[in-house]
């Protein structure tokens, strides 16, 4: 498992390799995740300007405690409700980031398949709107389970110490496992492979996906760092992708 695991943030390191050495890589992919980080730069301003507003809303039964109590809940509230935001929007930020760069990154992904992997004779060119169609649904799909999982993630904040040390730990590893089925869609994709299908594949390799997936995860916390981890995430899970489904072949399994 801590082989699998190294094995996953080796395949990160792999994609920022490749984007490095082929700068024109690294502009296209930033192009997206650019227009995309200012439109959740601008909500999350939003979401600042009206906290305090939000997590009075939110906590009704603190009205009448003592101030000093009632400012405490309402801090951690509105701590969970960012932390919240943050997790739900970061996998808003990919999702979007591929719908609107679908053809930036199938290309990204095209580039480090034909120059590194040897090409994929059986994969099919998936076109702008059957990009944003499956990769809407898909998204969707996703961000639906991240809210799922945010929601007791959320209440299991306001625990003392369990919220401040095993809640965020939880949320990485969740969250970047969903990230993870993200970055490795277009490569699916190309193959007529569906999101079931790559969630079974990856699941069989779960360590070597959380190790490229957490990191990635949580570099993109960073403000402004994914414009350069996009990219590189995106060569890193085509990677990814290609090692696992030749894995099904050279076991016997079809990934059907």
């Amino acid at each position: 498992m801590l082989r699998d695991f190294s094995a996953g943030i080796g395949l990160l390191g792999h994609g920022f390799g490749s984007v490095f050495r082929r700068p024109k890589l690294l502009i296209i992919g930033a192009i997206p995740a650019l227009i995309t980080t200012l439109l959740l730069i601008g909500s999350l301003v939003t979401l600042g300007y009206w906290i305090n507003d939000i997590t009075a809303f939110v906590t009704p039964f603190a009205d009448n405690w003592a101030e000093s109590l009632r400012t405490g809940v309402r801090v951690l509230a509105g701590v969970s409700i960012l932390a919240a935001y943050l997790t739900i929007g970061l996998l808003l930020f990919t999702a979007i980031t591929l719908i609107i760069g679908g053809p930036f990154y199938e290309h990204i992904a095209e580039t480090i398949e034909d120059e590194e992997l040897g090409g994929v004779p059986e994969s099919e060119r998936v076109g702008w709107w059957r990009s944003t169609v499956v990769g809407t649904r898909d998204s969707l799909r996703l961000v639906g389970m991240a809210i799922l999982v945010a929601i007791p993630l959320f209440i299991a904040g306001f625990i003392p110490l369990v919220g401040q040390t095993v809640v965020p730990v939880l949320g990485a590893g969740i969250n970047g496992w969903l990230l993870g089925l993200e970055l490795t869609g277009i490569p699916f994709t190309r193959r007529g492979l569906d999101l079931a299908v790559r969630r079974r594949v990856l699941k069989e390799r779960r360590a070597m996906v959380l190790g490229f997936a957490v990191p990635a995860y949580l570099l993109c916390l960073i403000p402004l760092a994914p414009l350069v981890v996009m990219p590189a995430a995106m060569a890193g899970g085509t990677v990814l992708s290609h090692r696992l489904l030749e894995d099904e072949k050279n076991t016997g399994r079809r990934p059907q």
